[in-house]
């Protein structure tokens, strides 16, 4: 898939929380194709200590408004300083990077759907489930945050389908982790996408597996280039040591050694 450099211009950023911010930037030209999984590398101007760029989940692309969002979790300088940008300024992205969540073929429109996402990682659950239901499906949607506070993009996720929520304190939802809510009591899925912190998606990957669920994880190491170069990224997995970047960041539970 072609990799594209652009400086993109910032349309909006809003704070949706005192740790993320929702940044959308557009570029002059019609932004080119980008799938549900992937992610892209942006260049933090004016940070002196960040020297490299800074790997983001595509949250969301709107066709409409020809905007890409980000998911931003203002953890580090960098992601502090993207918090800062303002309308009008430019952003040097490189897109997109990695694979991608695998689409069900259509003969499969009757196959239930979970998307699990936690913390930040559930900025590609967004996209994901709005390239299922564009194309037929009902995605069913599992948070999980610590608190109703931490509970981001709520109103998006609704727009796209049925949504259920955890949080460790119980202020919104079913108190707890994802893998104890009643939603898979009570459903069979055949199909359980997720992104999150790892000890959330092993978890997932266990239960997925002790119920001959297909799943697939988006693992979320660091990605210093986004190109295979610097090895930051590497992840064990039955057929060696591969990175992350780009033969992920997408991978099915049966090609990692987490069940083992």
């Amino acid at each position: 898939m072609k990799k594209y450099m652009l400086d993109m211009k910032v349309t909006e950023n809003n704070r949706l929380h005192k740790n993320y911010c929702l940044l959308k930037l557009t570029s002059d030209d019609t932004l080119p194709e980008m799938l549900p999984g992937q992610f892209v590398q942006v260049l933090v101007d004016n940070s002196p200590t960040t020297f490299l760029r800074r790997p983001i989940s595509i949250n969301f692309v709107d066709r409409t408004t020809n905007e890409l969002w980000l998911l931003i979790q203002l953890i580090g300088d960098g992601t502090r300083r993207m918090g800062e940008y303002r309308p009008g300024d430019i952003v040097n992205i490189m897109l997109p990077l990695g694979n991608s969540f695998t689409i069900p073929a259509d003969e499969d429109k009757n196959q239930k759907l979970l998307l699990i996402g936690g913390g930040v990682g559930t900025a590609p659950m967004l996209c994901l489930g709005s390239v299922l239901k564009n194309a037929g499906f009902e995605p069913v949607f599992l948070l999980g945050a610590r608190s109703k506070d931490d509970v981001l993009q709520l109103d998006e996720f609704t727009k796209i389908g049925t949504v259920h929520i955890t949080t460790e304190d119980g202020s919104l939802g079913e108190k707890g982790y994802v893998t104890n809510h009643s939603v898979l009591k009570n459903v069979h899925f055949d199909r359980i996408y997720t992104c999150g912190p790892k000890p959330m998606m092993m978890a997932v990957a266990r239960y997925a597996a002790a119920e001959s669920i297909t799943c697939e994880v988006s693992l979320e190491n660091t990605m210093a280039c986004g190109i295979g170069a610097c090895l930051c990224c590497v992840e064990n997995t039955k057929e060696g040591h591969v990175c992350v970047c780009t033969e992920g960041p997408v991978f099915n539970i049966e090609k990692l050694t987490w069940l083992s």
